[in-house]
C-alpha cells in the first residue's frame, strides 16, 4: 500500500511537473517572505528551559520584580580609585538625562548615600582608628588644601619632615609613601604621564581591583523590533566615554555586561562568520554531491529541492514557536543533513534505475518504487524521534524536534514530490555504467566470512566501555557555552571572581520583615555561604558610637578642609624654589643613615631634583597627577564627615527599589564561599541554599536545576523515542529480529559515542546534547536503508548504490556539522563537534557492523 501511494505521487508530480514545481516555488517565495518579516532569535540560554517548572516560575516572577532580566551595567575601572569616580561621576551626569536611550540610570555602591554615610558601614574599631588619624592628618590637610599645587605638596612633606626631626615621627615609617611618590615622579620624568593615589598612599594594603572600579546600572529603551534590541543603549554609553575622552583624561574604560549586552553580543558571536561559512558549506556539499551524483542537472534539482523544503520548514518553524532559541536554530542543519540524504537516497536509486532503463519516467517509477518503504520508514522513524522531545521540559531541544519532525515530513514530501518532477524537467542523461563501488567486493566477503568475530569484537568493545559513562561529565554552567572573549562576557567572568559583586549569587523572595530576617540569620549560618545581604544590611551597626566619633573628626577636620582663604597659584618658579627646598630638606633628615627610611628619602630628594631641574611642562604636569585626584579625596571626606542616621525608612528610594518591591517583596541574597569559577562549588552552595530554603532562586540554583531538567527531559525523552521507533519499525517490517537489527548497531553507536566523549574529555552540555536526538534521527534513517534492501534479497550491500547514496549523505552532513565546529560561538562548536563524532561512530555503524550483524539474506518467502 505504502509503495503504491509514493508511486502515484511521484507519477503524478512528473505527469504534471511544470505545475509542482511552480506550486513549490510560489510556496518557497511566500515562505521566505513569512520568513523576512518575523525572523527572530532569542539568545538568552536561560530561556532554554520551560518557564512552567517552580523554579523557573520563581525566577522570571524574580526577574520581573526586581527588573533583572533587561539591564545594562557599566563597569567604570580606572589605574586609581580617585580617576576610576571621576570617569564614573562624568558618565553618569552625561548620560542620566538621556531619555531616547535610557528609562533610568543609577550608580551603583556609589553616589550621595554611599558618599555622606560610608564610615557608617566600617567596623567601629575602624571608625574610632580612622578618626584618631584626623587630629595628626589636619595640619597636613589643612596646607594641600589651602594651596593645592607643588608648593603646598612640598610644604606638607616640609611638615611631614619637621616631625621626623621632633622625633614624633620615625624616618623608617615613611618609607612606602617616599617611595610611591618617587615612582610617580620618575614615570612623569619618563613617560611624560603618570598615576598617583592618595587613598593608596594612606592604605595599609594594596588597593584591590575592586577599590578601582565603579558601577552604573542603565535600564535601557529596547527596540524589539530589531536583532539586537539593546544595541542603540549600549552604542550610547560607548559613545558617551568616547566624548569624554576617558583614556585620555582619566585613563580608564568603561566595559558593559548584564543580561542586555550579553544578549547582543550572543546574537553577534552567532551570526559572526555564519556567511562565509554558509557559503563554504554550500560549495563544499556542491562539490560531495558532485562526487555522488555525477550530474549537474541532478545536483541542481538536488539543491533546488533542498532550499525549497528548507523555506518552507523555516516558516512554518517560526509560526510554531515565535522564535528560534540557540538550539533550535539548530534545525537549518538537520534539515539539511537529513534533507539531502532524502535527496541523495532517491537520486541515487533514479541513476541506478537510469542504468537498467534508458526511459526517463520509467527510471523514476521504479526508483519510487524501489525507495518507498525505506524512504517513508526513515522519515517517520526520524520524525518520530524528534517529535518526542516535543512534551520535554527543555525547550530548547523540545522546540529544535518541533520544528525538525517536520522538517523531516517537509524534506520527506518534497522528495517524493518536487525532485520528482525537476528532474522530469531537466531530464538528465542516462547512465553510461552502475551506479556502486565495485571495488568494496572483499570488504563485504570479509564481513561475511568473519560476522561472529566483527559482532562479538565490536559488542565486547562497546560493553567494556560502558565502565566510562560513569565518568561522562556534563557542564550545566551556562557560561561556558558563550564566547569568553567577548566584552560582555569577559566582564562577567571578572567580575565573578570578586564576591562582593554577587555574581553568583542566590536570592530568597519573601513578603515578610520577619521572614527576611529568620531566612537571613539561617543562610549565614551554612559553611557553604560566605555572607548574606539583605535591605536590613543598609542600615549600620553601632550607628549612636559612630556617628559620635564622626562629629568628633569633622570638628578637628573640617576647618582643614574649609579654610578661609585658598593661595593664589604659585608661579613656576616658586614651584621650583619649593622643590629644591623640600629636597635639601629630605637629604638632611636622610644623613648618612642606611635604613630604609633614609634610602627613600635621598631617593626622594633626588627625583624633586631632577623635576625642579625639568621644564615647566613637565612639572606643570607632575603637579595636576598629584592635585587632581587630591581634590576628589577632600571632596569625599568632607561628604564622608556629613553622616546622619540611617534607618529603613530614609534610605534612597534607587537603593530601595532593589531589595525591596513597592508590593512589599523583599529579596535576601547569599553569596558562596570558595571558587566562584568552580562547578561543583556552586552546585554544593546551591545545594545547601535549597535545603534551608526550598524557593531560592538565582544562577546557581539555575544551574543545578537546570542539569536535573535536562537529564530527565533526555532520559525520557530517548526512552518513548525507542519506544515509538520500535513500535513503527514492527508495524513495517513485522518481526523483532528486523527490529533489533535496526536498533542494535545504534544503541551500539551511542554508547561508543559517549565513551569516546569521555576519552577526549569532551562534556555534555545544553548545547552539545542536541547530538543525541540527531544520533537517533539519522542512525535510524541509515540502518532502515540497510535492513529493507537486506529483507528484499539482496547482497554484497557495500558494493551497492545504497552504500554510495549514504557515504555521500553522511559526507554532505558531516559537512553541516563541520560549519558549525568552526563557529566562534563555544556553544555551536561544541554541537558541531559531537554531531560529527556521533556521525563518524553511526556511519562505521552502518557500513561494517551492520551487514555483519545482518548476515546473508533469508529466503524472500520466509
Amino acid at each position: 500500500m505504502l509503495t503504491k501511494i509514493v508511486v502515484s505521487i511521484v507519477q503524478t508530480c512528473t505527469r504534471f511537473a511544470a505545475t509542482t514545481v511552480l506550486i513549490a516555488l510560489g510556496l518557497a517565495v511566500g515562505a521566505g517572505f513569512y520568513t523576512a518579516q518575523h525572523f527572530e532569535i532569542n539568545t538568552d540560554i536561560n530561556k532554554l528551559i520551560s518557564p512552567d517548572l517552580d523554579w523557573r516560575k520563581r525566577d522570571i516572577q524574580f526577574d520581573q520584580a526586581f527588573d533583572q532580566d533587561s539591564t545594562i551595567i557599566a563597569v567604570v575601572e580606572g589605574p586609581t580609585p580617585e580617576l576610576t569616580a571621576s570617569a564614573a561621576a562624568a558618565l553618569y551626569q552625561k548620560l542620566a538625562g538621556d531619555k531616547e536611550h535610557f528609562q533610568a540610570v543609577l550608580p551603583l555602591g556609589s553616589g550621595e548615600f554611599f558618599e555622606k554615610n560610608g564610615f557608617l558601614f566600617l567596623p567601629k574599631e575602624e571608625v574610632a582608628g580612622l578618626t584618631r588619624q584626623f587630629e595628626s592628618a589636619a595640619p597636613l590637610i589643612e596646607i594641600m588644601a589651602g594651596d593645592p599645587s607643588i608648593r603646598g605638596l612640598t610644604g606638607a612633606l616640609e611638615t611631614v619632615l619637621a616631625g621626623v626631626k621632633r622625633g614624633q615621627i620615625k624616618l623608617d615609617s615613611a618609607e612606602r609613601p617616599f617611595n610611591q611618590i618617587s615612582r610617580t615622579i620618575e614615570d612623569v620624568l619618563k613617560n611624560g604621564n603618570a598615576t598617583f593615589s592618595w587613598r593608596e598612599l594612606v592604605s595599609d594594603k594594596p588597593l584591590t581591583d575592586s577599590d578601582k572600579r565603579n558601577f552604573i546600572e542603565f535600564k535601557p529603551i529596547l527596540d524589539f523590533n530589531a536583532l539586537e534590541p539593546g544595541k542603540a543603549a549600549t552604542d550610547a554609553i560607548r559613545e558617551a566615554a568616547t566624548q569624554l575622552n576617558f583614556q585620555g583624561q582619566y585613563g580608564a574604560r568603561v566595559r558593559l555586561t548584564g543580561p542586555v549586552p550579553i544578549a547582543n553580543e550572543e546574537f553577534a558571536t552567532v551570526a559572526d562568520g555564519a556567511v562565509v561559512n554558509g557559503v563554504g558549506t554550500v560549495l563544499v556539499v556542491l562539490v560531495i554531491l558532485w562526487l555522488a551524483l555525477h550530474s549537474a542537472k541532478i545536483i541542481s534539482a538536488v539543491f533546488a529541492n533542498l532550499f525549497i523544503g528548507l523555506s518552507i520548514t523555516t516558516a512554518l518553524g517560526l509560526m510554531m514557536v515565535g522564535s528560534l532559541n540557540l538550539l533550535s536554530i539548530a534545525f537549518a542543519v538537520l534539515f539539511v543533513g537529513l534533507g539531502v540524504d532524502f535527496g541523495i537516497q532517491f537520486s541515487v536509486r533514479y541513476r541506478s534505475e537510469r542504468f537498467k532503463s534508458n526511459d526517463l519516467n520509467t527510471a523514476l517509477a521504479s526508483a519510487a518504487e524501489r525507495s518507498a518503504v525505506p524512504l517513508s520508514l526513515a522519515a517517520m522513524a526520524t520524525a518520530a524521534g524528534f517529535l518526542c522531545f516535543l512534551p520535554t521540559d527543555y525547550k530548547g531541544v523540545s522546540e529544535l524536534g518541533e520544528i525538525a519532525g517536520l522538517g523531516m515530513l517537509v524534506a520527506f514530501l518534497s522528495s517524493i514530490t518536487v525532485l520528482p518532477a525537476l528532474l522530469s524537467l531537466i531530464n538528465p542523461p542516462g547512465e553510461d555504467e552502475p551506479v556502486g563501488y565495485a571495488f568494496l567486493a572483499p570488504l563485504d566477503r570479509f564481513l561475511e566470512d568473519h560476522r561472529v568475530i566483527i559482532v562479538g569484537g565490536t559488542l565486547l568493545v562497546a560493553v567494556a566501555g560502558l565502565p566510562l559513562l560513569y565518568f561522562l561529565h556534563f557542564d550545566f554552567n551556562p557560561m561556558h557555552l558563550r564566547n569568553p572573549n567577548v566584552e560582555s562576557i569577559s566582564t562577567f567572568l571578572d567580575l565573578r571572581k570578586d564576591p562582593n559583586t554577587g555574581a553568583n549569587a542566590i536570592n530568597v523572595m519573601t513578603n515578610s520583615e520577619a521572614d527576611a530576617k529568620k531566612i537571613e540569620e539561617k543562610l549565614s549560618k551554612l559553611p557553604e555561604v560566605l555572607r548574606v545581604v539583605s535591605l536590613d544590611s543598609f542600615v549600620p551597626e553601632d550607628q549612636p558610637e559612630k556617628l559620635k566619633l564622626i562629629a568628633q573628626g569633622a570638628k578637628t577636620l573640617n576647618p582643614a578642609l574649609n579654610p578661609e582663604s585658598i593661595d593664589e597659584p604659585p608661579s613656576d618658579a616658586e614651584n621650583v624654589d619649593a622643590l629644591k627646598g623640600s629636597a635639601e630638606s629630605l637629604r638632611r633628615n636622610a644623613g648618612d643613615a642606611k635604613g630604609p627610611g633614609a634610602v627613600a628619602a635621598r631617593r626622594l630628594a633626588d627625583d624633586l631634583q631632577k623635576l625642579a631641574d625639568s621644564n615647566q611642562a613637565t612639572r606643570e604636569k607632575a603637579q595636576a597627577i598629584f592635585v587632581t585626584p587630591l581634590k576628589v579625596v577632600l571632596d569625599q571626606l568632607k561628604s564622608a564627615l556629613q553622616a546622619k542616621p540611617v534607618s529603613l525608612n530614609n534610605l534612597p528610594a534607587d537603593l530601595v527599589n532593589g531589595w525591596k518591591t513597592k508590593d512589599g517583596l523583599m529579596r535576601v541574597e547569599a553569596e558562596p564561599r570558595g571558587d566562584p569559577n568552580d562547578n561543583e562549588t556552586l552546585r554544593k552552595f546551591a545545594a545547601a541554599v535549597l535545603v534551608a530554603e526550598p524557593t531560592a532562586i538565582g544562577g546557581p540554583v539555575s544551574i543545578l536545576k537546570s542539569g536535573e531538567t535536562i537529564v530527565r527531559a533526555f532520559i525520557h525523552a530517548g526512552f518513548w523515542a525507542l519506544v515509538v521507533i520500535s513500535l513503527l519499525l514492527w508495524l513495517t517490517l513485522r518481526r523483532i529480529s528486523d527490529v533489533l537489527m535496526t536498533l542494535v548497531p545504534l544503541l551500539v553507536a551511542g554508547a561508543v559515542t559517549l565513551e569516546i566523549c569521555v576519552l577526549i574529555d569532551l562534556p555534555l552540555n545544553f548545547a552539545n546534547i542536541v547530538a543525541l536526538p540527531l544520533l537517533l534521527g539519522v542512525g535510524v534513517a541509515f540502518k532502515i536503508y540497510y535492513v529493507t534492501a537486506w529483507r528484499s534479497g539482496r547482497t554484497n550491500l557495500l558494493q551497492s548504490s545504497l552504500t554510495r547514496a549514504i557515504f555521500f549523505s553522511a559526507l554532505t552532513t558531516a559537512t553541516a556539522f563541520g560549519s558549525l565546529w568552526l563557529s566562534s560561538h563555544p556553544g555551536t562548536a561544541s554541537m558541531g563537534k559531537l554531531l560529527a563524532l556521533s556521525l563518524v561512530t553511526t556511519l562505521a555503524a552502518v557500513l561494517l557492523f551492520q551487514p555483519a550483524l545482518m548476515g546473508k539474506p533469508r529466503d524472500i518467502g520466509e
